[in-house]
């Protein structure tokens, strides 16, 4: 009984004891194993580029006009209408004509006076050169009537030019159109005061169209006047051929692009306004041999775009910096950094590592035999069709 007391734990050997125990318990486990994942491969292969780059314009006049007054006045009439089409010689807008035909009218009076003082200083003239004829006066007096002659004359052209003058101005209250075209924008309504000159109307000539677009700063250096370019009519399906006929010699202060205008040529023109796609032949690589990726397989790798390459030897991945030079369509065309031959990660890159092992993703189909899907359509064929339920059935429980 003695020998069996003495096998009793201590406390001493119950703490050490706990505090293994304890130990044991914070350490970490080990980490589990990164499970292989399955991964979609794409071979990297050369292919024809489809798109080619396209802009928006819009189709405008050649040639548009600015209408104004010749001189300031109360616009009291403005017949013209946006959307309207108007002939040389038609009434646009008129300004109040009163004080202009109030200065007309004193300038016309002027006139009748001048002529009268006109008539009067030739007259003695004609007088005096008599008497001199007869040696009753000198030389010197004639000389002097001639002189007022000469300047009741010079008033008379001032006077009838100061009245051609004011009837020019009193002309000028009236704007009319000075070629044929569509009015386009209303500057000014009845009611206004305008100075000399202020817009009124905006006139679009008939004639040669334009398509106007713009381009940004690294696109304009390809574009010169001459080039051919395609124009592609929204609302239908209409191609048309022009030609660039002006590039902007300066970028626009908003948009920080350059305006480029190109003249449409054919019988039938769209209209004013229209949208219109533009292709520029010079930025068009339809046809050129690239390597092209999906969107998917690429990853941002800090300031450089890489992809994954799988290693076939040890069914690893590893990452590849590439440099991307455009898109095309949904892909993006790759400039450097990959060669045909090379298999991609084209989904999920997002999730790998470098070095990280991988395996290759295989679809799971099931075959089915044809000879049973044959009998499969003959049985569906052949199968009697449900039977109607009866109308008593339908009716049971109603009285």
């Amino acid at each position: 009984m003695r020998a069996l007391f003495n096998l009793r734990p201590s406390p001493r050997h119950i703490f050490l004891l706990a505090c293994a125990a304890l130990l044991s318990a914070c350490s970490r486990p080990a980490p589990p194993e990164e499970p292989v994942r399955s991964v979609k491969l794409l071979t990297v292969g050369v292919g024809a580029l489809q798109s080619s780059v396209e802009y928006a314009g819009e189709v405008r006049a050649r040639v548009e006009s600015r209408l104004g007054f010749r001189v300031a006045g109360k616009l009291v009439q403005r017949p013209a209408e946006l959307g309207q089409r108007v002939k040389a010689g038609q009434v646009l807008a008129q300004l109040d004509p009163r004080d202009y035909q109030l200065a007309a009218d004193a300038a016309r009076a002027q006139l009748a006076s001048a002529t009268t003082q006109h008539d009067l200083a030739a007259a003695d003239y004609r007088r005096y050169q008599a008497l001199k004829d007869q040696s009753f006066i000198s030389s010197a007096e004639l000389e002097r009537r001639n002189a007022t002659l000469q300047a009741a004359k010079a008033a008379l052209d001032q006077a009838r030019a100061q009245l051609s003058a004011q009837g020019n101005q009193t002309a000028y209250t009236t704007l009319v159109a000075d070629v044929a075209g569509v009015v386009t924008g209303i500057e000014a309504e009845p009611g206004q005061v305008l100075a000399s000159g202020t817009p009124v109307v905006r006139v679009a000539q008939d004639g040669a169209r334009d398509v106007v677009f713009a381009v940004p700063e690294d696109k304009v250096a390809q574009i010169r006047p001459g080039q051919e370019v395609t124009a592609r009519v929204w609302s239908g399906s209409a191609s048309l051929v022009g030609q660039v006929r002006e590039v902007a010699a300066s970028a626009d202060a908003a948009t920080r692009t350059y305006q480029v205008k190109v003249a449409l040529q054919g019988a039938e023109l769209p209209p004013l306004g229209a949208t219109v796609y533009v292709t520029p032949r010079a930025f068009s690589h339809a046809g050129t041999p690239a390597i092209k990726l999906p969107t998917s397989a690429l990853r941002q790798e800090g300031q450089r775009t890489a992809v994954w390459v799988y290693e076939p030897a040890t069914s690893t991945v590893k990452s590849q910096p590439v440099q991307i030079a455009t898109a095309d369509g949904n892909e993006a065309v790759v400039a450097s950094g990959l060669a045909p031959g090379m298999q991609v990660v084209a989904t999920g890159v997002h999730v790998l590592s470098p070095g990280q092992k991988v395996m290759v993703y295989q679809p799971k189909t099931v075959a089915v035999p044809v000879s049973s899907m044959q009998q499969a359509a003959k049985s569906i064929a052949v199968a009697p069709a449900p039977a109607a339920a009866p109308a008593a059935s339908a009716q049971q429980g109603r009285p």
